[in-house]
């Protein structure tokens, strides 16, 4: 029985540390950086424009790895992109200062746009290295 109860309070702990505390306010945060940053590229409804910019919508290249989707909103991007078959080449600057704005920004994206992304946490994200060339 003592077990199952040190079982218990580590699941606790684990939820803790992987789900963000306050969903509302980090999808606040994060469409009031989407909406003075992103949308000018990715377009209010996250559709990109077709050959320059990449969509956000339903976009392979986004949901499969929300690490690098922080590291590029916070350090820029000039990597060549294959989203949802179509390539893209236009670079990207930064976008944020800071980790805990790119986190934010990337949840609302993945929660945003008919995306189903699940969370990206602030321990998901703690080895990216802040880059300013």
């Amino acid at each position: 029985m003592k077990q199952f109860g040190l079982l218990l309070v580590a699941a606790v702990i684990l939820v803790a540390f992987s789900i963000p505390e306050d969903k509302e306010a980090i999808m606040a945060k994060g469409k009031k950086i989407y909406d003075e940053k992103c949308f000018i590229c990715h377009q209010p409804e996250g559709q990109g424009i077709p050959g320059a910019f990449p969509p956000l919508a339903e976009a392979d290249y986004l949901l499969a790895d929300k690490v690098r989707a922080v590291a590029q909103v916070l350090n820029g991007s000039n990597e060549e992109m294959l989203v949802n078959g179509i390539t893209y080449t236009a670079p990207m600057t930064p976008q944020v200062d800071t980790k805990e704005e790119a986190v934010a920004v990337i949840n609302y994206v993945l929660n945003s746009f008919g995306n189903d992304g699940g969370w990206v946490t602030m321990e998901d994200v703690k080895d990216i290295k802040i880059i300013r060339e």
